[in-house]
C-alpha cells in the first residue's frame, strides 16, 4: 500500500535541490565563517549568499535578516527582544488567543516579568476583529504580534490592516509567517511589518533553521549571550550547511509561490468536495475562503481526531490531529476552544496538509482510505 504523507503542516520533505546545496557546503566548506583566513571567508560568503536569498524571497534586504535555529526561536527573539528593549516606553503587548505555542508561552514569560499582555479573542472562523484590536491598544502598548496564518485551522489574519493600525500608533508589529510563507506571496514592504519569523523545514528546507526579518532601525535586546554573531543577537558558530539549505529553500519557494498556490487550491477544493459529498457528517474548521491553500482542518461527528489519525496510520496515511508542537499534550486544541467550540468538539479535529509535489492521484487515494477509516470507526459506535 503506497505511503501517503499529508502532514506538511508539521514538516515537509527536504527538497532535492536543497539537499544538494547542503551536501556541497558540507563537502567543500567546513571552516568557521567567523575566521579571517581564506577557508573561513569562503564559508562566510556562502552564508551571505543565503542571507541574500532569504531577503529576496520576502522583499527585504540582506542586512535585515538574522539567522535562527527555527521559527520558534525567531518568535522568542522578536517578542522578548522587542518588549525588553522598549520597556521604558511601555509594558503592554498584544497578541491573539490562537497563536503558536512559541508565541503564547513567550508572552506568558513576559507576564512573569511584569508586562501586561492582551490576548485578542477570535470569531468562529479563528479570525481577529479589527475593533477588538483597536480597543486593546493603550498608551503603554509597545508591541503587537499576530500570526499571518493559523498553523492548525489555516485561517488567514487581516495582517495588512493590523500592521497599518500599529504603524499609525507608533507600535512595533511582529508576525509569525512560518506557515504562510511559500503558499501565498509575501512581501514585508507591502505588509509594512517590523519583524517577521520564518522556518526552513516548512518549505522543503532543513530542520533547525529559520530567520527573523528585523526592519532597518528596529532594535532588540539579545536573549542569548556569548558571541558577536548575527550582530550580537544570536551568538554561536553559524550552521553553514543549514543556512545554505535555508537560502536555497526560500529561493525556490518564492520563485514557485504563484504556481504552488494555484495547485494547492485546486487540490483543496477537490479533497473537500469528495470528503463532504462522499463521507458526510463532517465540519470544516477555520475560514471557508480566507485560509491557507494546503490546509483542511475537519471534524467528523462523534469521532475523536486522534482515533481517525491512528486508523489512517494503519492504512499508511500520515496526518495530524493538531499542531505537532502540542501533540504531546492531552488537552483540547486551544485554537478550536478560542473559536467557541466545546472540549468534545475540539478533540474531534483532524488536520490534513499537503505540499507542492502532492498529486491528484494522492488526493483520490487519501479520500478512499479516509472513507474506509471513517466507515470502520463509525461501525464501532454504539
Amino acid at each position: 500500500m503506497k505511503s501517503l504523507y499529508f502532514d506538511h503542516g508539521a514538516t515537509t520533505p527536504l527538497r532535492r535541490e536543497v539537499l544538494e546545496s547542503m551536501v556541497r557546503a558540507m563537502k567543500e566548506t567546513f571552516a568557521n565563517p567567523g575566521s579571517l583566513h581564506d577557508p573561513g571567508q569562503q564559508a562566510f560568503e556562502l552564508t551571505e549568499e543565503a542571507r541574500f536569498e532569504v531577503a529576496q524571497s520576502i522583499g527585504g534586504s540582506p542586512r535585515e535578516i538574522l539567522f535562527t535555529g527555527g521559527g520558534s526561536e525567531a518568535n522568542n527573539m522578536a517578542i522578548l527582544g522587542a518588549a525588553r528593549k522598549h520597556r521604558q516606553q511601555g509594558n503592554h503587548v498584544i497578541t491573539t488567543q490562537v497563536e503558536h505555542p512559541s508565541v503564547l508561552e513567550t508572552c506568558r514569560q513576559l507576564e512573569r516579568e511584569g508586562f501586561s499582555v492582551t490576548y485578542l479573542p477570535v470569531d468562529e472562523w479563528g479570525c481577529i476583529r479589527k475593533r477588538d484590536l483597536e480597543r486593546a491598544v493603550t498608551p503603554a502598548t509597545i508591541l503587537i504580534s499576530i500570526m499571518a496564518a493559523n498553523n492548525e485551522v489555516g485561517t488567514l489574519q487581516p495582517l495588512r490592516e493590523a500592521a497599518s493600525l500599529a504603524k499609525e500608533r507608533g507600535i512595533l508589529f511582529h508576525t509569525d509567517a512560518v506557515q504562510f510563507f511559500g503558499k501565498i506571496p509575501l512581501n514585508v514592504r507591502e505588509w509594512d511589518v517590523d519583524l517577521l519569523s520564518l522556518g526552513g523545514h516548512k518549505v522543503g528546507g532543513p530542520k533547525g533553521t529559520g530567520a527573523l526579518f528585523l526592519r532597518k532601525g528596529v532594535r532588540l535586546d539579545p536573549i542569548l549571550f556569548g558571541g558577536g554573531q548575527e550582530r550580537g543577537l544570536r551568538p554561536g558558530t553559524l550552521n553553514v550547511p543549514g543556512i545554505v539549505g535555508l537560502g536555497s529553500a526560500c529561493r525556490l519557494a518564492a520563485a514557485e509561490v504563484t504556481r504552488t498556490r494555484e495547485s494547492m487550491t485546486r487540490l483543496q477544493n477537490l479533497l473537500w468536495e469528495r470528503i463532504r459529498d462522499e463521507i458526510g457528517g463532517v465540519r470544516l474548521n477555520g475560514h471557508p475562503v480566507h485560509r491557507l491553500p494546503n490546509n483542511l482542518n475537519i471534524s467528523f461527528d462523534r469521532l475523536e481526531g486522534q482515533a481517525v489519525l491512528l486508523e489512517l496510520n494503519r492504512l499508511n496515511v500520515a496526518v495530524s490531529s493538531g499542531s505537532a508542537c502540542s501533540s504531546g499534550k492531552q488537552a483540547p486544541s486551544h485554537v478550536l476552544k478560542a473559536m467557541g467550540q466545546s472540549d468534545e468538539a475540539a478533540y474531534q479535529s483532524l488536520r490534513i496538509t499537503w505540499g507542492h509535489q502532492t498529486t491528484e492521484e494522492e488526493i483520490h487515494l487519501l479520500t478512499e482510505r479516509l472513507k474506509k477509516a471513517i466507515s470502520d470507526l463509525r461501525s464501532r459506535l454504539p
